[in-house]
């Protein structure tokens, strides 16, 4: 096998991975999903569900792909010495695909509006614009826009295509939002905005927190791109003497900033103009913010500096996940990177041109499917790193760790116990909503530690025997 491409610098992996977890779910899905859910009672539960589960979680990830040193398909296998092993990484590879497959045709939406804003010609009519261009055949045009733009940085490889553009297109995404979340706070009428997003009601938080819980995790997986194996994938290009905890810390802090200085830019501009937010979900963001962007002096030149800055960050997220199903390729299968590249992207111009076509299939994968193929994966990766690796993966999590290196053991209780169970009662609130169940907060709370004791067992059973 030829020798692996790998990261030229850290900070270029510091940056691909932040740029690979800041895309469209912390600008374009987290200020509806935070406008919603109540606001700064959403923020609240998200931030100590990124502290307590995302970052120990996406530690573990990082464990698998450094420890693994392969994509998902090999790393696990020769981690576990098992077929299954083979089996959840295809497992990973496939959720990737289908989660890329939906996010191009997002992406899609967004390259449009960010090529039509300068005209401004959706201002008029926001609603019958978003109506035309968000399933169709126009839709299926720009989404294979999207994926060649991304295709064609994964093409080249990890140093020279996925390091080199994270290094110009992050940056370039956190000006535009400082520039525009500046902006924002000159605009009249944005006190609102502010109060709602960044002051605490606990009064709400106490009425529906079951209610914000559940898209609170969901949001916290989705962002930090937990789950998929694309983040196993980018730790497996990486040098043996990178602090993993730091850099985990990093990734997870600044992600988190930018889905925050999203909302500073979204929320308080709804509200300047009058705009009820969180109606209607993704869609009608498009439409709120059209809206807003037609009343104000220089929208046109808003419009398109704030869908210029999504777009980046979609592209950024983009190429991580290609990067997960053409990097299998290129390892397990020893292909030609430029023929693991055409495959899987003539792949996810079938799959995501079937969804730009159907709106019902659209929503049901980009949510429910979505949730459950992450959870699933994450659920899957503890229990590797806190059940079966422990020690090797206490080892792994010291290489390079320097002062971070006696939070080893603590990391590994909270990958062996308390993440399982949340990430199974994520699961359990997706489950018994899809199956319109109602078992309320402790009876899915119970579940969820049943469920984790069983697998334990079973797992304990496996290896002792």
């Amino acid at each position: 096998m030829a020798t692996r491409d790998s990261w030229v610098s850290n900070i270029g992996f510091v940056l691909a991975a932040i740029g690979s977890a800041a895309g469209l779910g912390n600008i374009w899905r987290f200020p509806w999903l935070t406008a919603g859910n109540g606001g700064s009672a959403f923020l609240v539960v998200y931030l100590l569900i990124v502290v307590g589960v995302g970052v120990p979680g996406l530690l573990a990830e990082f464990v698998l792909g450094r420890r693994g040193r392969q994509t998902p398909i090999g790393a696990l296998r020769s981690l576990t010495a098992s077929r299954w092993g083979s089996a959840l990484g295809a497992f990973n590879v496939v959720t990737a695909l289908v989660i890329f497959s939906f996010y191009s045709v997002v992406g899609g939406w967004i390259l449009r509006y960010m090529l039509v804003s300068p005209s401004g010609s959706y201002f008029g009519q926001p609603q019958a614009y978003f109506g035309t261009v968000s399933h169709g055949l126009q839709a299926v045009a720009f989404h294979l826009l999207f994926l060649g733009i991304v295709a064609a940085i994964v093409f080249f490889g990890v140093s020279r295509g996925i390091e080199r553009a994270s290094k110009v297109m992050l940056p370039a995404v956190v000006v535009l939002l400082v520039g525009l979340a500046v902006w924002t706070a000159t605009q009249p009428g944005t006190d609102a905005g502010y109060a709602f997003y960044l002051g605490f009601d606990a009064d709400y938080l106490a009425a529906n927190f079951a209610s914000v819980l559940g898209p609170a995790a969901g949001q916290a997986l989705f962002t930090l791109s937990l789950g998929t194996g694309a983040m196993l994938t980018y730790a497996s290009y990486l040098e043996e003497d990178v602090s993993l905890p730091r850099d985990t810390l990093v990734i997870a802090v600044s992600n988190t900033f930018i889905g925050v200085l999203a909302g500073l830019v979204v929320i308080p501009l709804l509200f300047s103009q009058g705009i009820e937010p969180g109606q209607g979900g993704p869609g009608a963001l498009f439409v709120a913010l059209a809206t807003a962007f037609a009343s104000l002096p220089g929208g046109a030149v808003v419009a398109t500096a704030f869908f210029g800055a999504v777009l980046l960050a979609a592209v950024t997220s983009g190429i991580n996940l290609l990067e997960t199903p053409v990097g299998t390729l290129v390892d397990h299968f020893e292909m030609p990177r430029d023929r693991a590249t055409l495959l899987t992207t003539l792949l996810v111009a079938v799959t995501g041109s079937g969804l730009a076509l159907a709106g019902s299939i659209f929503q049901f994968v980009s949510g429910t499917l979505a949730d459950l193929l992450l959870t699933v994966g994450l659920f899957a990766f503890l229990a590797i790193v806190g059940w079966l690796l422990r020690e090797d993966a206490v080892a792994e999590f010291r290489v390079g760790a320097g002062r971070f290196a006696p939070l080893a053991e603590p990391w590994l209780w909270l990958v062996s116990w308390v993440l399982p169970v949340v990430v199974l009662f994520s699961l359990t609130n997706t489950l018994t909503s899809l199956a319109g169940v109602s078992l309320g907060l402790g009876g899915r709370a119970v579940v969820a530690v049943v469920a984790t004791v069983c697998c334990r067992l079973a797992v304990a059973a496996r290896v002792d025997g």
